[in-house]
Formats: structure tokens, C-alpha cells, sequence
């Protein structure tokens, strides 16, 4: 199950519990990594914005966070403060591995976590109307293992088809751990249409830099040494001069900065 559904349950349930007068978990000074999640629920209720949703559901929303769960001495950081269906992550888990996109192998198994987005009703609402009932379109585990292929039905073998990311990704693991170019997504622009439910993914709006292989250069230190020491300043505006229709048209001449007083030059030699 996606995290974005679990969030939005979770805010339901505590929603209730303010609603009781009960207070949330004071998380100041827990260890546990939970608390994490817990503190980003309380976050989410306390100080997110109130916005209109596909569902037409509504939800309290933040953008930009982040959770750091240890995975040491065999640790899997699955909820405790509530019940979850283990089952159907795992089930969900190898479904994605499998590349496949028919639901109906996992409601056959009980769970039914993807019938609704692969019903006939939600279907022909998004205008899939050819659609076979179960046939989500290329999703999630169509992309780990075949991205870029082209898409015809949940039946269809695509063996040898597309881009298996998820293979790249672990053969690249166990050859070159220290690669910084290990990535996965499931983010396809041109298969987004077809999909019965595209990955959770944000739009623009705000940058939001999560880091895999964040590092310094040895030759780089003593100059970031010197920047440690100076005291951030305001940042500036951005300007756009002209009114721009297509995201081609867009010239260097369109930006100006508005209050840019930055501190002097630092060199670094870039590492090639």
C-alpha cells in the first residue's frame, strides 16, 4: 500500500483523536524511529494546508519532508502504533517485482487494494472504456521492468521489452556499490495518460533536493571551510520579464534577480 494512502488514514484517525480531546505523542525526546511518522502526521494536521484532491476527499498537505528509518541487526521499521496488512505489502511488493499490471492476481489472492482503480466504474470514468475490468495500464511494476516499452494489455508478454530498471539497478549494486547513478522510477511522462493511477510522485512547486550519494570533494574542503564561516544573507526574487506561452520561447533575457547581494566568489575545481 502507498505511503500517501497510509498518511491519509492515519490523518483520519488522529484527526478523531483531537476531535476526543486526546493529545498527540509528544516525540521531543523518543528514540524510537516511529516517532518520525507520528510527528509528521501531527505536523500534517496541525499546520498543513487544506486542499481539494482528485478524489474529491480534501486533505490537510505539506510539501517537502522526509523520514529516516535504520534498517541495521535485521530492523524493518513496519508500524506499530497500528495494524498493518503485512500480507498485502509483501503481495503488493512481488506484484510490482513481477511487472505485472493485473489487479485481479491480487484480489485473487484477497487483496483488494488496487479493485477500485481497476473497477469498471473507475475505468470508463477516466476513458478507459476498452479496458478490461483488473487492467490497470503501465504502472508501477510495468516501469521497474519494462520502461519504455509500448503498452497494450495486462495480458500481453513483454519479455525482453523496454528498460528493466529493477535489474539495472541490482546488478549495478552487487558490481558497483559506489555508483552514484542507482535509480529507479516509475515516473513515465509518455505512459502517464494510460494509467489507471499514476505513481504518487509531486508536481512543481517546490524543490525539494533528497539526496542519495551526497559528498564533498577532498580538494573541495578548504574552501567550504571558509563558507562555513559567513552568515547566510536574504535571498533574492525572481523576475520573469514577459508573459511566455510555451516553455521553448523562454530566453536567458526573461530571468532577472531581485535583491541578489551574495557574498565574494569561492573557487572550486570541479572534479572530472
Amino acid at each position: 500500500m502507498s505511503e500517501n494512502c497510509e498518511i491519509s488514514k492515519a490523518n483520519h484517525s488522529l484527526d478523531n483523536q483531537q476531535e476526543n480531546g486526546h493529545t498527540l505523542p509528544d516525540d521531543d525526546s523518543k528514540d524510537h524511529d516511529e516517532y518520525q511518522y507520528l510527528k509528521l502526521i501531527k505536523q500534517i494536521i496541525q499546520k498543513g494546508n487544506v486542499k481539494t484532491d482528485r478524489t474529491g476527499t480534501g486533505t490537510h498537505s505539506i510539501f517537502g519532508t522526509q523520514m529516516r528509518f535504520s534498517l541495521r541487526d535485521g530492523i524493518f521499521p513496519l508500524l506499530t502504533t497500528k495494524r498493518v496488512f503485512w500480507r498485502g505489502v509483501v503481495e503488493e511488493l512481488l506484484w510490482f517485482i513481477k511487472g505485472s499490471t493485473n489487479a485481479k492476481e491480487l484480489s485473487d489472492k484477497d487483496i483488494h487494494i488496487w479493485d477500485a482503480n481497476s473497477s469498471r466504474e473507475f475505468l470508463d470514468s477516466c476513458g478507459f472504456t476498452d479496458r478490461e475490468v483488473g487492467d490497470l495500464g503501465p504502472v508501477y511494476g510495468f516501469q521497474w521492468r519494462h520502461f519504455g516499452a509500448k503498452y497494450v494489455n495486462m495480458h500481453t508478454d513483454y519479455t525482453g521489452q523496454g528498460i528493466d530498471q529493477l535489474k539495472q539497478v541490482i546488478d549495478t549494486i552487487l558490481n558497483k556499490p559506489d555508483d552514484r547513478r542507482i535509480i529507479m522510477s516509475a515516473w513515465n511522462p509518455i505512459d502517464i495518460p494510460i494509467m489507471a493511477l499514476p505513481p504518487c510522485h509531486a508536481l512543481p512547486g517546490d524543490f525539494v533536493h533528497s539526496m542519495g550519494d551526497c559528498h564533498v570533494y577532498l580538494n573541495h574542503v578548504p574552501a567550504l571551510q571558509e563558507q562555513l564561516l559567513r552568515k547566510p544573507k536574504p535571498f533574492p526574487k525572481l523576475i520573469i520579464t514577459r508573459d511566455v506561452k510555451e516553455i521553448d520561447d523562454f530566453k536567458s533575457s526573461d530571468f532577472q534577480l531581485d535583491g541578489y547581494h551574495p557574498h565574494p566568489k569561492i573557487s572550486m575545481p570541479m572534479a572530472v
